[in-house]
């Protein structure tokens, strides 16, 4: 079954191929489903070289140059976190366009300030890095075998889109 995530995915890779632009992944909460999603795609290698994982905060200081300061003060789940991880996947891998996720896929780990669901998604390129906040549900996910997996699924698609709107602009 061809998903929705899976066209997108296509359409990123088509659309970097065509504008001669790379991309590179920072992922937390999604475990590397974006760079899967990338790479499932035939001549994906042409234009994608860098996705990290980074789920533990000490991996996002060593491999990303995420602050040990900015982990302490607002955590993990954070736009300036966000933004520290795109830009280091960025500086690492000398692409064009990096992405990064981190947030609460649940069920567990939610709080009233940052409830499963919330998401940051980062963006750099060489004129801009910025970061929004999301709060996903997961719902229109049906290939989704829970909640937590449809998060991780809604976060990717919306990861790729991001891209996507970053290089038609």
């Amino acid at each position: 079954m061809v998903t929705k995530l899976d066209k997108t995915a296509e359409n990123v890779v088509q659309l970097l191929k065509a504008h001669g632009l790379t991309a590179a992944t920072a992922e937390s909460c999604t475990g590397g489903l974006i760079s899967a999603e990338i790479t499932s795609v035939s001549g994906s290698s042409d234009v994608f070289g860098y996705g990290v994982c980074t789920y533990a905060n000490e991996a996002k200081m060593k491999l990303l140059g995420v602050k040990e300061e900015t982990l302490a003060s607002v955590g993990a789940v954070s736009e300036e976190t966000a933004v520290q991880m795109a830009e280091g996947a960025r500086l690492l891998s000398s692409a064009d366009i990096a992405v990064s996720v981190t947030g609460i896929a649940g069920p567990t780990g939610g709080t009233p300030d940052k409830p499963v669901g919330t998401v940051y998604i980062g963006c750099s390129t060489a004129e801009r890095t910025y970061a929004t906040r999301y709060l996903f549900t997961g719902e229109g996910f049906p290939e989704a075998e829970n909640g937590r997996e449809a998060i991780r699924y809604e976060t990717a698609l919306t990861a790729l889109e991001t891209v996507i709107k970053e290089i038609k602009n």
